[in-house]
Formats: structure tokens, C-alpha cells, sequence
């Protein structure tokens, strides 16, 4: 049957809020790919040990990761356009701040800006997503097209990171961001409509404990390497993490307005989408973080050579997005989510086996390609599990608290892998030993997947 005027007027408005509502994510995928070939250039201009390099990646994911859960609440309570407004404003303030920064301090303080601004428009974009998308099968579709999206420009960041720092110099990272978030903030008033706010409690209590046991356990994990494991202020950290998680859980259990969306835990499907995405985010970030230190410091690659041998392995994201609109809706999430992350874990078992200084680079690449198409699968998949147990009620608290998890395996796999590397040594036993440990936890979420997800379609 052929489309009504009404019709056609809908369908650019629609690719216009689908295209506006990935900017933010774009915004934050680009700065993420493009920290990690400019992590070496920032430790040798601003002096920085493994460890403060590490805090400048893991100081934005630590804001990121303990906001997450009080933005869902905000986004809930004062609306989610106005969240994702404020929140893209605030990111990209921090981008200008982090441009100027003086020396590491400085540049530790605007990422841990950027965290914020992040967390606030990151739950806030899904929930939109799903207000201007609520019919199941066009939905399915537009999730693959927005990751498709997304995934681009995380495709994109190492080479367009190294040709930035190889030609403008390192501040320029930053500055990238700041046309993005102004178009962003511009379109958002212009087609996305807004989603009345419903009352809600924020918690304060609960986000002051998240917020302490997740900052204690970053000292810990970024620090222990340096000071020791067992120096004082390091175990401190370990048993204020663990005190402040006990508290945390404690107040969940006993409060009438606990933080995270309890009842929606009673679903199969919504905590193994949640154990899910913290294993997934855990080998995905750490492993990027791993290679583009990888290639630079043990195989010799400039900041340009080393995005551009970047780009086969992160490019395919977007062919795997493609590949899960096409067959998700038909196969399941619960099969494209199980069987995408075996292939992924399968292949960095493979690379752990045969990795060796003399292993010619296209292997390495073509390895890395077919372990992220798998990862542009997972991605969609698991978005498409959270959001059929969640539902349009719960939209907002439900994609903060699998974006939470996200962004704590992100937090924990970028400081577990400078752990590894630092214990090895570095070089190829170092990046061997990470690349091990990725395919540990891409295996134990496919184990999650298959057997905690109900075969929804």
C-alpha cells in the first residue's frame, strides 16, 4: 500500500530525531576512540605515569558510571529532553576546558566534566529514542541504524585521533567536539519532542555510596599497580569499596524509593542483560584501550599509523549493527546476543595463542574485524533485551542502569588491563595476557546470555 501524505511527512522528521539523538552518543563514542591512540602522545607531553594516564581514561568513565543511575532519576522527574539538553551542554564545556588544560590536573578535572555531561544524555537519548520509535518492528530497525550510526564513529575515532594528533597536536581531541555538541544542542529544541516529567525521589544517599565505593575502587585498581597492593591507602580503598557497596545494597533493600528499579531485577532477562553489559564493556574498552598502547609502544607505530591500523578492527562495528537489523527481530535477541559474543571471545582466543612479534599486522586485523562484528551484533541485542523486559514505563531507569553497568565494566576492564600490563611488563606478553583476559569475559556474557535471557522475539 503506498504511504499517505501523512506518512511522508513523518519519515524525514523521524530519520531528523533518529540523526539528532546520535549526535550525543557520537560526541562521547569519538572521545572515547580518539583517548585511546592519543593516550601515548598525552603521557609523553604531559609527563604522565601509566597511572594518571589511566585516571585521564578512567577519570571520565568513573563520573560517567556513578551519574548514570541519578540522570535516569533526573531525566524521569524533570523530563528526558531537558536532561539530554543540560547534559549535552555540560560535555561540551568540558571539551573546551579540556583543551586548555595547563598539565594533567587540569585534564583529569575536564574529563571527569565530560563524565557527567555524559551521563546525563546518555539514558536520556534511549528513552527518547523509544518515545519518537514505539512500534517493535521499526524500532528493531532504527536500534541497528543508531548503533550502525554510533558504531561509525567509534570506527572512525582511532584514525581520525591519530591524523588529529599528528597534525594538530593533542588539545585538537577536544576541540572536535565542540561543532557536534553545538549542532546538537540546536536540532534537540528544534524536532525532538518533549517527554513531561513525572515526580519522582532522586535518592541523594544511595548516589553518595554508589558514588564513594566506585571512586574508592578506581584508587585501588589505577593505584595498586603503582604504590603496591599492599600499601595502606591502597587496601584502605579496597575496604571503603567494600563498605560503601554493603551500605549501598543495604539502603536498596530497606528504602521505599530505592535508586535501582528492583521489581524489573525480578526479570531473568533484565539482570543477564545487566551482568551482560558489565562483562561486554569490560573486554571491549579494555581491550581498546590495550591495542592503541599496543601498537604504539611495542610494534613502533606513529599516533597516525597506529589509528589507521585501528580502523579495519573497529570499522566492521557497523556491519555487525547492519547485519543484527536485518536478522535480529527474526532470530531472537537471546541467539544474536549468546552467539555474537562466542564469536567475539573465540577470536581473541585465537589472538592470545598465536600473538608474537612476529605475527604480520594484517593477521592481528583481520582477527580484531571478525571479533567486532560480532560486538555489533551484541551491542543492538543487548539494548533490544533491557528494553523488552524495561518496557516504555521504566525506559528512562532501565537504559540508566544497563548504561551503568556498562560503564562500571568499562571503568573496571580499563584499569584491570593497565593492571596486566604493568604486572607483565608491557609489550607483547602484556597485551597477550589482556587479550586473554577479554576473551574470559566475552565468554562468560555469552554463558549469561544463552542461559539468563528468555527467547523473546
Amino acid at each position: 500500500m503506498a504511504p499517505t501524505p501523512a506518512d511522508r511527512h513523518k519519515q524525514p522528521r523521524g530519520g531528523l530525531q533518529l540523526l539528532v539523538l546520535a549526535l550525543g552518543f557520537v560526541m562521547a563514542s569519538l572521545d572515547t576512540g580518539i583517548m585511546n591512540v592519543a593516550a601515548n602522545a598525552l603521557r609523553d607531553r604531559l609527563g604522565l605515569s601509566m597511572s594518571g594516564l589511566t585516571w585521564v581514561v578512567d577519570g571520565y568513565v568513573l563520573a560517567f558510571a556513578a551519574l548514570l543511575l541519578l540522570a535516569g532519576s533526573l531525566a524521569k522527574r524533570f523530563g528526558a529532553r531537558r536532561i539530554y539538553l543540560v547534559g549535552l551542554a555540560a560535555f561540551t564545556a568540558a571539551s573546551l576546558l579540556g583543551a586548555a588544560a595547563p598539565n594533567g590536573d587540569v585534564l583529569v578535572a575536564a574529563r571527569f566534566a565530560q563524565g557527567v555531561g555524559a551521563a546525563l544524555f546518555m539514558p536520556s537519548s534511549l528513552s527518547l529514542l523509544m518515545n519518537a520509535f514505539p512500534e517493535p518492528a521499526r524500532r528493531a530497525k532504527i536500534l541497528g541504524i543508531w548503533s550502525a550510526i554510533v558504531s561509525t564513529s567509534v570506527g572512525l575515532a582511532p584514525t581520525l585521533g591519530g591524523l588529529l594528533v599528528g597534525t594538530l597536536g593533542w588539545r585538537s581531541i577536544f576541540l572536535v567536539n565542540l561543532p557536534i555538541g553545538i549542532v546538537g544542542l540546536l536540532l534537540t529544541r528544534r524536532v525532538v519532542a518533549a517527554v513531561p516529567g513525572r515526580g519522582s525521589a532522586l535518592g541523594g544517599s544511595g548516589h553518595v555510596l554508589g558514588l564513594l565505593a566506585l571512586g574508592a575502587l578506581s584508587y585501588a585498581l589505577i593505584e595498586g599497580p603503582d604504590k603496591g597492593w599492599s600499601a595502606p591507602f591502597v587496601l584502605g580503598a579496597f575496604a571503603v569499596t567494600v563498605v560503601a557497596a554493603a551500605g549501598f545494597l543495604l539502603r536498596e533493600r530497606a528504602s521505599r524509593t530505592p535508586i535501582l528499579p528492583v521489581a524489573l531485577f525480578s526479570d531473568g532477562s533484565f539482570s543477564a542483560a545487566n551482568v551482560v553489559g558489565f562483562l561486554f564493556n569490560f573486554a571491549f574498552y579494555g581491550a581498546l584501550f590495550v591495542l592503541g598502547l599496543f601498537l604504539q609502544t611495542a610494534r613502533g607505530a606513529s599516533p597516525v599509523t597506529a589509528g589507521l591500523q585501528m580502523l579495519p578492527a573497529v570499522l566492521v562495528i557497523p556491519v555487525g549493527n547492519m547485519l543484527y537489523a536485518r536478522i535480529g527481530l527474526r532470530i531472537g535477541n537471546r541467539v544474536a546476543l549468546a552467539g555474537s559474543l562466542a564469536v567475539s571471545a573465540a577470536g581473541y582466543v585465537l589472538l592470545f595463542l598465536i600473538l608474537a612479534p612476529g605475527l604480520p599486522y594484517w593477521t592481528i586485523a583481520a582477527l580484531l574485524a571478525v571479533t567486532n562484528v560480532g560486538s555489533g551484533v551484541s551491542s543492538p541485542a543487548l539494548t533490544g533485551v533491557l528494553m523488552e523486559a524495561a518496557g516504555r514505563e521504566h525506559a528512562d531507569i532501565g537504559s540508566a542502569t544497563l548504561n551503568a553497568n556498562r560503564q562500571i565494566g568499562s571503568l573496571v576492564g580499563i584499569a584491570g588491563m593497565g593492571a596486566v600490563l604493568t604486572a607483565a611488563g608491557g609489550g607483547y606478553r602484556g597485551a597477550g595476557y589482556a587479550f586473554a583476559l577479554t576473551a574470559l569475559a566475552l565468554a562468560a556474557a555469552a554463558l549469561t546470555g544463552w542461559l539468563g535471557v528468555r527467547g523473546r522475539r
